[in-house]
């Protein structure tokens, strides 16, 4: 176990240390993104079929902030749902988003994790905050794969 995998003064161990590896997530997908252009920001793969990495970094700010206010025990603010909402389009996809700098995406995302982190899941599910925390982390990890497949490919391209 890592000395640097603690959380605030005020959070629980186990909690501090699971937040504190979202937030290590976080500054390994800045690290990832932090020299791309806009046009591979925006870019889609071949043949323009995936996601790409501005859609991705929003779908995750989106889904940390849903975790966020689970954990919480609150309903997403309606501005905050406006600004990084939905999760799924009306197609069942990642909603698209082009022409959003880098810069602005992630101070987007930098927002989420500013929140209090002080839990029903889902319909008729529950979680602890552990298992958020690092569904979260999890998640964040998951679509960093995806980014990098994305960048193979525009290099490649």
């Amino acid at each position: 176990m890592s000395l640097d995998l603690k959380g605030e003064t005020h959070m629980d161990h186990l909690v501090g240390m699971l937040y504190s590896a979202v937030n290590e997530n976080y500054s390994r997908l800045i690290s990832i993104v932090s020299d791309m252009s806009q046009q591979e920001i925006d870019y889609k793969g071949p043949n323009q079929t995936y996601n790409s990495t501005a859609q991705l970094i929003r779908h995750l700010a989106y889904v940390d902030l849903n975790w966020i206010f689970r954990i919480k025990g609150e309903p997403i603010p309606k501005q905050l749902e406006e600004k990084y909402g939905p999760t799924l389009d009306q197609n069942n996809k990642i909603p698209f988003i082009s022409g959003v700098s880098l810069k602005q995406i992630l101070t987007d995302y930098e927002e989420v994790f500013r929140l209090n982190h002080t839990v029903d899941y889902e319909a008729e599910k529950q979680a602890t905050i552990q298992w958020g925390i690092r569904h979260m982390a999890d998640h964040n990890r998951y679509h960093q794969a995806h980014i990098h497949q994305l960048r193979k490919w525009f290099e490649e391209k």
